[in-house]
């Protein structure tokens, strides 16, 4: 056998393995040598750097449903359910109750959408066309499984269409195979001895003389040590350090505050209407606990909501009700931290920020998870203006390594004027990486806030997507310790 390879026993097995077949998996090849599938795997890529194998990797798109598709699939689409649910025009409100409220609300749409009904007077019209659909038909076909956009076998509009409905989720998988390369197949030919092989020289086979009845394995003085990866924190959690010092270094008191909140703190103390849509189960985790209403606020912001108050606002109008504020929820952002203080510390000059953990029911995808950061800060001060708001978050961000920063006019319930801080970052132009604004005096005045508040809540992980250069967010939260050891942590 030709000795200038040096391989190991395990490496030869992998070898005549993939002499005798063609393609093979790593479970495939493991079976054939009898080896375990991380053994055959780290071999082969041996193999591959010698030049005696290939490794080959393909990656698989693939399409699921979520927990809403589950359900779509077994009992139909909501436009679906209402179409059976009428026998001619039928009101709104009777639909309702047939089927239910939330199904009503995301069919009416969609059968306008699909030409199937009319809305009219709050009567549903049929159009007496309601044939079965593409995006049906792709249900149905991933009810028994994952399967490639081939098995689907629908237009990818529909596919996309789906996704954007939250009803299908996007998956991709890795296929490995090996294969042996010429150099490997004549090495076969010329025949591969299989022999027991000692890599190291011990005491024992020196005092015994067995040394002598012992084949070493030969070694290549030119083979590159093994690379060796020293400690260092998360790329991720040091990107956060880095934030925090910023802010630390700009004269802010870091503050923290609890993960469940009362509705009253997280809503309607920053003027979010009780029927506002961020408020309902698609968006927030809503528990069974309830807490007791601040008896100093509690009334002062009912009016708020209600009429104005005694400010120049015409509120929300309607009711406002205790049961909704008091009701637990999983913080959805860490404004109600940062509120709560303004609250409890009503005098300037407050310079606060908060980096922490918020919580929204999103479906998971490459720039969505249910958990996120969110870096939140406030300052409340005498004359404080609406450009000092943006002079320091230019500052901030110049901090932290963007040359250009630019801010786009928004809108949020509580701060007005309002700002999304954009920043242009080369290949993908300007990104948008929160809100800010000054809190209306809606927000400040039932809580005794007599002065202007700078407000901006900004998000941390989409920053680090591109501090890191991620294309995936779920990137960040697995255990892949490959990129946790190969990617350079952000510096501070």
């Amino acid at each position: 056998m030709n000795h200038q390879y040096n391989l190991t026993t395990n490496e030869k097995v992998v070898l005549i393995g993939l002499g005798k077949q063609g393609n093979l998996t790593p479970a495939e090849l493991a079976q054939i040598t009898g080896l375990k599938v991380e053994t055959v795997t780290q071999s082969a890529f041996m193999l591959q750097e010698k030049g005696l194998a290939d490794v080959l990797e393909q990656v698989i798109e693939t399409y699921s449903l979520t927990s809403e598709g589950e359900e779509y699939a077994r009992s139909g689409l909501p436009e679906r359910q209402m179409i059976l649910a009428m026998s001619g025009p039928t009101s709104l409100e009777e639909l309702k109750e047939k089927v239910s409220p939330k199904i009503v609300g995301i069919a009416t749409g969609w059968l306008r959408r699909k030409g199937w009904a009319n809305i009219e007077q709050g009567n549903v019209i049929p159009s007496g066309k309601a044939d079965i659909g593409d995006d049906e038909k792709a249900l149905t076909n991933l009810s028994s499984g994952e399967v490639t956009p081939e098995q689907l076998g629908v237009d990818n509009a529909i596919t996309q269409e789906l996704i954007k409905r939250k009803l299908v989720n996007r998956n991709e998988k890795k296929l490995r195979t090996f294969r042996i390369t010429a150099s490997g197949e004549e090495l076969v030919r010329e025949g591969i001895t299989l022999e027991e092989e000692v890599a190291q020289l011990t005491s024992e086979m020196i005092k015994s003389g067995e040394w002598k009845e012992k084949k070493f394995r030969p070694y290549n003085i030119h083979t590159p040590p093994r690379i060796v990866y020293g400690a260092k924190v998360h790329p991720y959690q040091r990107l956060i350090d880095q934030m925090r010092q910023i802010f630390l270094e700009m004269g802010f008191t870091e503050i923290k505050g609890d993960i469940v909140q009362s509705s009253f703190w997280n809503f309607d103390a920053l003027f979010q209407p009780q029927d506002h849509p961020a408020r309902e189960m698609q968006d927030t985790f809503h528990l069974k606990e309830t807490s007791e209403l601040p008896e100093e606020y509690k009334y002062k912001v009912c009016a708020m909501h209600e009429h104005g108050g005694d400010l120049a606002s015409k509120g929300w109008g309607g009711r406002w009700s205790e049961d909704i504020a008091c009701k637990n929820v999983l913080r959805t952002h860490t404004t109600a931290v940062t509120i709560k203080y303004l609250a409890d510390h009503p005098e300037p000059p407050i310079k606060a920020f908060s980096i922490d953990r918020a919580y929204r029911r999103e479906t998971i995808d490459p720039t969505h998870t249910p958990e996120f950061e969110q870096l939140e800060g406030v300052v409340m001060d005498k004359d404080m203006t609406f450009a000092n708001l943006l002079g320091l978050l230019s500052e901030f961000y110049h901090r932290m390594g963007f040359k250009d920063v630019r801010f786009r006019p928004g809108y949020f319930p509580y701060t007005e004027p309002s700002v999304e801080p954009e920043v242009y970052v080369e290949g993908l132009g300007w990104v948008e990486l929160g809100g800010a604004g000054v809190f209306r005096k809606e927000v400040t005045h039932p809580l005794g806030i007599k002065y202007p508040v700078l407000a901006w809540g900004l998000g941390v992980s989409r920053l680090a997507m591109l501090k890191l250069d991620l294309k995936d967010l779920r990137e960040l939260y697995q255990s892949d310790i490959d990129w946790l050891r190969k990617t350079p942590s952000p510096r501070l």
